[in-house]
């Protein structure tokens, strides 16, 4: 008989594989696929980063339910839960932006054309 508790674990690792898969593609991707992958990504319904984000919600509740038991210490629940509203906050900061991700993806390029470059709007600089 197979051993059942081992199957989500195995899970996990193929998840795992796939999302370094879909990283690759996305490295060789052209600007426009690019964008139609990580709009599908970033997905507020369905996307990879909403269902991370749930998986590390149901994460946190059961480090909730493991440190009321005794099983492990508090801060494994604090960290859990601040790892979930991070990611929380960042797809919501990501959901305005998914649909022009999106849009762009599905914007034909004709070929040969390059779209001109243009300096970002937004430029970071660290002093270290």
């Amino acid at each position: 008989m197979t051993d059942l508790s081992s199957y989500p674990v195995r899970l996990a690792e193929d998840i795992s594989s796939l999302l370094r898969t879909l990283n690759d593609h996305l490295t060789q991707a052209s600007p426009q696929h690019a964008a139609w992958i990580i709009g599908a990504v970033l997905d507020p319904d369905d996307g990879v980063l909403t269902r991370v984000s749930e998986l590390m919600e149901t994460g946190s509740r059961f480090a909730r339910d493991t440190v009321h038991s005794g099983a492990l210490p508090p801060e494994v629940w604090l960290a859990m839960g601040r790892a979930t509203h991070q990611l929380r906050d960042v797809g919501t900061d990501l959901n305005d932006h998914s649909d022009a991700l999106r849009q762009f993806g599905k914007s034909p390029v004709p070929a040969g054309t390059v779209p001109p470059k243009q300096p970002s709007a937004m430029v970071v600089r660290r002093r270290r």
